[in-house]
């Protein structure tokens, strides 16, 4: 169902549906339990200059790689967007913010799954809400350059702590190659995040299955 939030106070909403609602339904889906609902927000923002621009940087990055024309890899990775995320068809010179960043993170995906080299300044330009801890994450690679990398934890494994028993689960942790982990093991923690801007990710037990990070053995400390 669709409808218009109309009042907020604090973490209690008012909305207006477009329909009335068919509580026979309601009461039927809840199965007996107080009815949960899940609350999405269409994205009215449209895509930026700024986006355009580094998702067609990216697709010249891939096609200067494969010889390939832009075109394709467009049509290529729209589709992608599309079967991924379950938006309609959509063209570039209009989409939301929202769909904006999904067509970066499925090239992105790509780029580093195929180990296609872009430039660096492509990745430094992307906007902080983009996903990437968790890209990085997914694919191995530094957060801050996108080069190979491998896991690094916020508070240090070692000092009665078996490195090669621990669970990932409940550790602060992020992606540095070994240029950048070095720096952050010579500034210390908190210097190297005030520098970069950037906060580790809690592994949850979701997390965990989702990025199969078991017990940890030769990641980087």
């Amino acid at each position: 169902m669709f409808g218009k939030l109309i009042g907020m106070q604090g973490n209690v909403l008012k909305i207006v549906l477009d329909e009335d609602l068919d509580m026979a339904k309601v009461n039927r889906l809840a199965n007996g339990k107080r009815p949960t609902v899940e609350l999405k927000m269409a994205d009215n923002r449209k895509i930026s200059p700024e986006q355009r621009k580094k998702i067609f940087a990216l697709i010249n990055d891939l096609c200067s790689y494969t010889g390939d024309v832009p075109e394709y890899w467009e049509s290529v990775f729209k589709y992608q967007v599309r079967e991924t995320f379950g938006v309609p068809e959509f063209s570039l010179s209009d989409c939301s913010v929202s769909v904006a960043n999904y067509m970066i993170l499925v090239i992105l995906n790509f780029l580093f799954e195929e180990d296609i080299p872009f430039k660096t300044k492509t990745w430094d330009s992307l906007p902080s809400e983009f996903p990437k801890q968790m890209l990085c994450l997914k694919n191995k690679r530094c957060v801050l350059c996108g080069k190979h990398a491998d896991i690094a934890h916020y508070h240090a494994v070692g000092a009665g702590r078996n490195r090669n028993k621990i669970s990932h689960v409940g550790n602060y942790i992020m992606t540095l190659c070994r240029g950048h982990h070095t720096e952050q093991h010579k500034m210390g923690v908190k210097s190297f995040f005030m520098k970069y801007h950037i906060r580790p990710i809690k592994i949850t037990e979701d997390i965990a299955k989702q990025l199969k990070l078991g017990v940890i053995n030769n990641d980087i400390r």
